[in-house]
């Protein structure tokens, strides 16, 4: 198993399976659904507490909020924000301060405090629940973000790549 930002050509490659976040693009790839997840946008409460809160998303453009952003790995720069409520979309190029290439260090730069971070809701629920990061706008969390599994071939899974699949598929399924 190999943890990267890119897909990468899979058969050229020698992989039986890839799990990736967002739309795939077109390809020869089955492309299999796992799971959507909403983007939340959160901070800690000391930083809430040090620079305020903002009221509505806009408000983050500004440049009146220190913001950390995920470096788009097929472009090298930060990905925009965007905002769902209903039908209502708001967004946002994000200037962020601080512009990272893992989520885990977002996160913890995130509970850290140093500033207000969007992330994937999967994941952070236990920093959410226990009150450690808060949702910013809790009235504007309908985007959501797809997992895909992806594989070469529609006619034949090797065994150990159904094997596999199947135990990502339960324990995505599985409360946690």
């Amino acid at each position: 198993m190999i943890a990267r930002d890119r897909l990468g050509d899979l058969v050229a490659e020698g992989f039986d399976l890839a799990i990736r976040f967002g739309e795939p693009r077109p390809s020869t790839l089955v492309a299999r659904k796992l799971l959507d997840t909403r983007v939340v946008t959160v901070a800690s409460p000391a930083y809430l507490k040090k620079a305020g809160r903002p009221i509505h998303p806009s408000e983050l453009g500004e440049g009146n909020h220190r913001l950390i952003d995920f470096r788009n790995p097929e472009t090298g720069r930060a990905y925009e924000w965007a905002f769902r409520q209903g039908r209502k979309e708001v967004e946002i190029n994000s200037n962020a301060q601080l512009l990272l290439s893992d989520v885990a260090t977002i996160h913890a730069v995130c509970l850290a405090g140093y500033g207000i971070a969007q992330l994937l809701e999967l994941g952070i629920e236990s920093s959410i629940a226990s009150g450690r990061l808060e949702v910013v706008f809790p009235d504007w969390v309908d985007e959501q973000f797809l997992l895909y599994a992806l594989h070469p071939s529609r006619h034949y899974l090797p065994p150990k790549t159904r094997a596999f699949l199947d135990f990502v598929i339960a324990t995505i399924k599985s409360p946690t």
